[in-house]
């Protein structure tokens, strides 16, 4: 069996396994109705259309070349979308051929197109079944492979699903089916519902295919998980661009495997000879701070220095900046930080810093870059407030942190999530100042409260012995969520702790009797 034959079987074989519904008749659909293929009448029941009547006798309506002016003067603007897909409607314009037939389709090409790419797509689905089935002349078949490679790309949501089998249907009837820039709509179109062994048949069926169809492919595999899958196909690319290798080595850094992905991005630069671009150096940032490599961290910071990335992209340098923190190299921040023009830096790099002192346990310098920041003129945001919570916990800087929060609220007028409620609970918990936490998560709003927040203020009865505080939580937790077994646990220490051994051993108890879940612990040497 040829390779190309076996990584097609294999592939298919394993999707298959994990994914057993993909199917769903989606391709099958596609190929029994090629010769029936319409809108049925459950998707017009979907997609409503006002009923056209015949085109009014006058006036005449505006030239199809005029609306398409106005639509490319501004396309990023929702309203005048909808105004000229309001009087498309209402003025019967599809109705009246003029002499030039190509500007009705350019015009509905870049209707659907803009719909599609904007954040109401299923509009590009409601004016297709419009010029369907209001007794248009732009039918089906009129349509080039532009108008269906668009259609693909609206109907690329999972609430969307019945709409694009019946896509696929009409692709085949209009003869479109081995066309690249349709197919590679279709393919897309199944990757983003997760069907991946119907987006590995249309992959596998096509005759042609392009860059752009490959990295399709492969983001999909990547977007559901199935990173070894997405690499077995990138490995049989014939040609691959800094994108492709970019996919997957974002790929195995998002599944947890920094040393592959460092693997594969040192292959790209010395096997391939493919320089990396800003975002597959961002890309790449994740996976050396997971290892923690801080000679890695220097080695790649000197190549985006070679390179110009560093100077010319902002981007780049915050994260760098992040980098080193997570490396645990506080001063490298600091001199890298202080080698920053001033009119460079943004609200990112001030906030990288910033958490990048808190996490290494540095409070007062967390406090005096936010200061610095203030002087510079910039307003900090949830993420700025929420390093320095972090920092004025980890610090011990209790009344600091209680300052910085009601800042937040009264001052920058910003409202605290549960993130930031839980760094002001576990601050006071760190300081014994348990009453005073108990009242703060009493006060956070009903539906933003979890159990985690109260988890934190149980963790500091556990450290502090208090019971009495310890029990009313425990019952709040309970309320929210029975099953954790930690709880039981925590509760349980604390009477130990001042010797309650009966009770502790009665709450031991109930996790059996309640099949409470406990994650067991585990040494690493």
């Amino acid at each position: 069996m040829p390779l190309h034959g076996y990584y097609t079987t294999f592939g298919m074989s394993l999707l298959k396994l994990r994914h057993p519904l993909s199917l769903s008749g989606c391709v099958a659909v596609a190929a029994t109705s090629k010769s029936t293929a319409t809108i049925s009448p459950q998707t017009l029941h979907r997609f409503p259309f006002p009923e056209t009547a015949a085109p009014p006798s006058s006036p005449k309506p505006k030239h199809p070349q005029h609306l398409l002016s106005l639509l490319l003067k501004d396309p990023s603007q929702r309203q005048p979308l909808q105004q000229i897909h309001s009087y498309i409607i209402t003025s019967g314009i599809f109705h009246y051929p003029f002499h030039n037939t190509p500007t009705y389709l350019l015009l509905f090409n870049n209707v659907i197109r803009y719909y599609s790419l904007g954040p109401y797509p299923h509009e590009a689905l409601h004016f297709f079944t419009y010029t369907q089935h209001c007794h248009t002349f732009l039918t089906y078949s009129s349509l080039d492979t532009f108008s269906f490679a668009f259609l693909c790309h609206a109907s690329a949501n999972p609430n969307c699903t019945h709409f694009g089998t019946q896509l696929h249907a009409l692709v085949f009837k209009v003869g479109f089916q081995f066309h690249v820039y349709v197919q590679t709509g279709l393919l897309q179109m199944y990757s983003s519902w997760g069907l991946l062994v119907a987006a590995a048949q249309v992959f596998y069926e096509m005759l042609q295919r392009n860059l752009i169809t490959w990295n399709v492919f492969i983001t999909g595999l990547i977007k559901w998980g199935e990173v070894e899958l997405a690499c077995s196909v990138f490995n049989q690319m014939p040609a691959r661009s800094v994108v492709s290798w970019t996919l997957v080595i974002d790929g195995y850094t998002r599944m947890n495997q920094p040393v592959k992905a460092l693997t594969l991005f040192r292959e790209m630069i010395e096997v391939d000879g493919i320089g990396p671009t800003e975002v597959t150096l961002l890309t790449i940032f994740p996976a050396i701070a997971n290892i923690g490599c801080i000679k890695i961290c220097q080695s790649v910071h000197g190549y985006a220095v070679k390179r110009g990335f560093s100077a010319f992209d902002i981007r780049i340098t915050n994260a760098l900046i992040d980098l080193y923190a997570k490396c645990g190299s506080i001063a490298s921040v600091s001199r890298f930080f202080q080698e920053i023009p001033n009119q460079r830096k943004n609200l990112v790099s001030w906030t990288s810093a910033i958490s990048g002192f808190a996490m290494n346990g540095m409070g007062r310098e967390a406090l005096e870059s936010f200061e610095s920041m203030e002087k510079a003129g910039l307003r900090p945001n949830h993420v700025t407030f929420l390093n320095v919570l972090s920092a004025c916990s980890h610090g011990g800087l209790v009344e600091e942190g209680l300052n910085f929060f009601v800042k937040m609220v009264k001052d920058c007028q910003l409202v605290p999530d549960i993130k930031h409620y839980g760094c002001v609970i576990d601050m006071l918990g760190r300081a014994g100042r348990l009453e005073e936490a108990e009242k703060v998560a009493l006060q956070v709003p009903h539906e933003v409260a979890n159990p985690v927040m109260w988890r934190t203020l149980l963790g500091a009865c556990s450290v502090h012995n208090n019971v009495e505080i310890g029990q009313r939580v425990t019952r709040k937790i309970l309320e929210m969520e029975r099953g954790h077994g930690g709880d039981y646990v925590l509760m349980s220490n604390i009477l130990v702790g001042v010797g309650r051994f009966k009770d502790a051993e009665r709450l031991r108890e109930m996790i059996d009797k309640r099949i409470a879940f406990k994650l067991p612990g585990y040494s690493l040497i």
